[in-house]
C-alpha cells in the first residue's frame, strides 16, 4: 500500500501498493515501441490506449504492455469466469507470473464506471527495500473479468504515471460507448442544481469525515453561490463560510503563472526566453540543461524533472530563504527529455513565480519581491482582499483548521500547521491562503479571458490562454498547461488545478463554453477524494450527465475506511524494537534527525517537523519506523546499518537518502 501522502507518486486514479523489484515476465516483447499513443483492442474486444514509446506484446488471454525502461511491466488479462474480484486478480497471475506467490494485503472498491459492472482494487504485501508498485486491478462485465496488474519499480512508475494512467483510464468492455457532452447546451445554475451540488458537498463530507469545505460558483460573470458547510476545526462549532481562508496549496500556481502572463505582456520577458537572460544565476542539473530551459519550461511540468520534496518536507525552517530553491534545482538533473513525458515538480514552479518577482522587481530579495508583484499584480486588481502568504496573520483571523485520520482512533482529528509552514521557502508553488469568496474572483477571470469587473483588462487574452496550451499529456484526453490543468474526458473543454498541504486539499473548476467557474476548498486530507467526483457532479448538472458522482464518494469512503483500517492493523503502537534505534542521525540532505524513546510513545524530531512513530516488521524481516501523527502519517524510514553504524532510509519514488547514527 501506498502509506504516506507525502511520498505519493502520480497516482493518476490508481491506488498504488508499496513496492517490489519487477523479475522477468512471460511473453516476448516486441522489439518496436509504439510511435504515438495507439487504440488497441483485445480478441474479446477490450480497448484501451498503448502509451508512446511503449511495446506490446501477446501472452495467454492477455497482453504485456512495456515502457522504455526494463524493470516495469502492466499486464492485461481476460478470466472467463471467477467468483469474485481476488479470484479473478490471481488467476491473472497464474497466466502472467505464475511463481510470484503475492500475498493479499487489502481488497477495496472503486466506482463502476467506463461500462464496467464493478472494480475492485487487489493490493499486495511487500517490503519497503523491495521499491516496486506490485497491483491488481480487476473489472467484471456480465460473468467476465478482465485483470490490469501493474508490475513496476517505484521509481519508473512516478516516471511513467501519466502513461499508467492512459492505459487504465482508457480500459473499457467491448461495445462500450463513451459520454459525450459535446453539442449538449449547457444548463444555468439554478436555485435547484446549486442545491443539488451543495447537498452533494455536504453529503460527500459525511461520508469522508472532512470537517469544512467552503464553494464558490459563477456563471456568466456573477456569483451565484458562495458559502461554507461544516466547521473550521473539529470540537468547535465556528462554522466555515465564504470568506474563511484555507491554504489554497498548488492552485498559487495558476495564480503565479498570470504573474508572469502580465511581465510578458509588458515585454520583460518571452514564454520562449532562456530563464539565464532574465535570471542569470538560474542552474538546472548541468550546463547543457540550464542552456537549453525557457521560461515556458518553469511551469509546464514537461522538462522531464521529477517530484524533490523530501528536502523542503523536512529540512526547512520557516526562515529559509526563497533562494534555497534555485539552489536544490541547481542539483538535479531531469530524468527524462524535454517534452518527452509528464513529471510534476514544485521547485521548477517555484522559481518561476521567483524569476517573476525578480524582474518585478530587481532590488529586492527574490521572496519580498514575488509577494510584493503577486499583491499589486495579480491578488490587489482581482478584488482578493483575504488572500495572502502571510501565514501568521492568515491564523489571526477567519480561518481553517487542518484534519486528517488519526491510526489511533481511525477518526479525523485536528493536525498541526508546522509540516504546511515547509510550503513557505518556496511558496510560488503552493504557499497561498485563501477563501472561496476570492479564488472565485480569480476564476471569473480565467472565464473573461483577463478583463476585470468595469471592462479594464489586467492581462492580454493571448498571454492568460497561453497558459492553457497543452504542453504534455497526463492521462487520457488530458493534458498539463502552464500552472494549469484541461481535459475533455466528456467531450467540453475542462480546465482545473488541485491544490494539496497537509490537511488542506482544493480545486477550482472552469468550463468556458458554459460560462461556469467553481471553486472546492476542503480541511481535511481525504478532501482529495471530493475533489473529482465533485468537477463531475458540476457537469452532470451542467449537462444532464449519468449520475456517476455520488458513487464515486461512496466507493472513495469505503478505500478510505478499509484502507485506515489496515494501516493501524500492520502498525505496532507504541513502536517496538526500538533498541535498534540510535538517539541522533544526520544526512547530508536532509540534516539532523533526533529519535525520543519512550515506553508510551516512540517521536521522531526532523528539522522541519516532528511524529510519533510506529514500528513495523517487514515480510524481508526489516523493521520500519513510520510517522502517525494526522496529516504526517506514513512516512516511512527503514532500518539498517552501514559500516558499522546504525542507519535509517527514507525513500520517495526516485530518491534514497540516509540517515546515518552520529554521537
Amino acid at each position: 500500500m501506498n502509506r504516506s501522502p507525502l511520498l505519493a507518486t502520480v497516482t493518476v486514479a490508481l491506488l498504488f501498493a508499496s513496492p517490489t523489484s519487477a523479475q522477468a515476465v512471460s511473453g516476448q516483447l516486441a522489439p518496436a515501441a509504439a510511435a504515438a499513443d495507439t487504440p488497441v483492442k483485445t480478441v474479446s474486444g477490450t480497448s484501451f490506449t498503448l502509451p508512446r514509446g511503449w511495446s506490446l506484446a501477446a501472452i495467454p488471454a492477455g497482453v504485456i504492455l512495456a515502457p522504455p525502461e526494463t524493470d516495469s511491466r502492466i499486464a492485461i488479462v481476460e478470466i472467463a469466469t471467477a467468483k469474485d474480484a481476488t479470484n479473478a486478480a490471481a488467476s491473472a497471475w497464474a497466466v502472467y507470473r505464475p511463481a510470484a506467490n503475492r500475498k493479499v494485503e487489502l481488497v477495496t472498491p472503486r466506482a463502476a464506471r467506463n461500462g464496467w459492472e464493478e472494480s475492485q482494487v487487489v493490493d499486495y504485501e511487500t517490503s519497503p527495500n523491495e521499491k516496486a508498485a506490485i497491483q491488481s486491478i480487476a473489472f467484471r462485465k456480465g460473468s467476465g473479468w478482465t485483470v490490469l496488474i501493474l508490475d513496476a519499480s517505484q521509481a519508473t512508475l512516478e516516471k511513467r504515471g501519466a502513461a499508467v494512467g492512459l492505459v487504465y483510464q482508457s480500459l473499457r468492455p467491448a461495445g462500450y460507448t463513451r459520454e459525450n457532452f459535446a453539442g449538449r447546451t449547457p444548463a444555468k445554475l439554478d436555485a435547484a442544481r446549486i442545491a443539488a451540488l451543495q447537498a452533494f458537498v455536504k453529503t460527500s463530507m459525511q461520508q469522508l469525515g472532512i470537517p469544512g469545505a467552503a464553494m464558490a460558483l459563477s456563471q456568466d460573470g456573477k456569483i451565484v453561490f458562495e458559502g461554507g458547510f461544516g466547521v473550521k476545526t473539529l470540537g468547535n462549532p465556528a462554522p466555515v463560510d465564504a470568506d474563511t481562508l484555507f491554504m489554497v496549496a498548488s492552485n498559487t500556481k495558476g495564480m503565479a503563472t498570470l504573474l508572469l502572463a502580465t511581465l510578458v505582456d509588458e515585454g520583460k520577458l518571452r514564454w520562449d526566453q532562456p530563464v539565464t537572460q532574465v535570471y542569470p544565476a538560474f542552474r538546472l542539473g548541468n550546463d547543457a540543461t540550464t542552456g537549453k530551459t525557457l521560461v515556458k519550461h518553469l511551469v509546464c511540468a514537461c522538462t522531464g524533472l521529477p517530484r524533490k520534496d523530501m528536502e523542503s518536507l523536512v529540512n526547512t525552517r520557516p526562515d529559509t530563504p526563497a533562494s534555497t530553491t534555485f539552489t536544490h534545482l541547481a542539483a538535479t538533473q531531469p530524468t527524462s527529455g524535454f517534452g518527452e513525458i509528464f513529471q510534476y515538480n514544485n521547485l521548477m514552479a517555484a522559481a518561476a513565480g521567483y524569476v517573476g518577482g525578480h524582474i518585478a522587481d530587481p532590488n529586492m530579495e527574490v521572496g519580498a519581491a514575488f509577494d510584493a508583484a503577486m499583491q499589486k499584480r495579480i491578488f490587489t486588481p482581482l478584488g482578493m482582499t483575504r488572500t495572502t502568504f502571510d501565514s501568521t496573520a492568515a491564523q489571526r483571523t477567519n480561518h481553517a483548521s487542518p484534519h486528517g485520520d488519526s491510526p489511533m482512533t481511525l477518526q479525523p482529528a485536528t493536525a498541526t500547521m508546522e509540516l504546511n509552514y515547509t510550503a513557505y521557502p518556496s511558496r510560488p508553488a503552493g504557499g497561498a491562503w485563501s477563501s472561496a469568496h476570492d479564488m472565485i474572483r480569480y476564476v471569473e477571470n480565467e472565464l473573461s479571458e483577463g478583463v476585470l469587473p468595469g471592462g479594464r483588462r489586467l492581462v492580454s487574452s493571448a498571454n492568460l490562454l497561453e497558459r492553457r496550451k497543452a504542453n504534455v499529456p497526463d492521462g487520457e484526453d488530458s493534458f498539463y498547461g502552464m500552472g494549469l490543468s484541461g481535459n475533455t474526458r466528456w467531450g467540453v473543454p475542462i480546465f482545473n488545478h488541485g491544490g494539496s498541504l497537509a490537511g488542506y486539499k482544493t480545486d477550482i473548476v472552469f468550463i468556458p463554453s458554459a460560462g461556469v467557474g467553481a471553486v472546492i476548498l476542503t480541511n481535511a486530507d481525504n478532501g482529495q477524494a471530493l475533489l473529482r467526483p465533485f468537477q463531475r457532479r458540476l457537469a452532470e448538472l451542467l449537462y444532464n450527465g449519468q449520475p456517476e458522482a455520488d458513487g464515486n464518494v461512496a466507493a472513495a469512503a469505503a478505500r478510505v475506511k478499509a484502507s485506515n483500517a489496515k494501516f493501524r492493523e500492520l502498525l505496532t503502537i507504541p513502536a517496538a524494537s526500538t533498541d535498534v534505534l540510535a538517539q541522533r542521525y544526520t544526512s547530508p540532505e536532509l540534516g539532523l534527525l533526533t529519535v525520543e524513546a519512550r515506553p508510551a510513545a516512540t517521536k521522531f524530531h526532523f528539522v522541519s517537523t516532528g511524529s510519533q512513530v510506529a514500528s513495523r516488521k517487514n515480510p524481508d524481516g526489516t523493521i520500519s519506523f513510520i510517522t502517525i501523527d494526522p496529516t504526517k502519517k506514513g512516512v516511512e524510514l527503514v532500518a539498517g546499518t552501514a559500516a558499522g553504524k546504525r542507519t535509517l532510509t527514507l525513500r520517495d519514488a526516485q530518491h534514497e537518502y540516509i540517515y546515518t547514527e552520529v554521537p
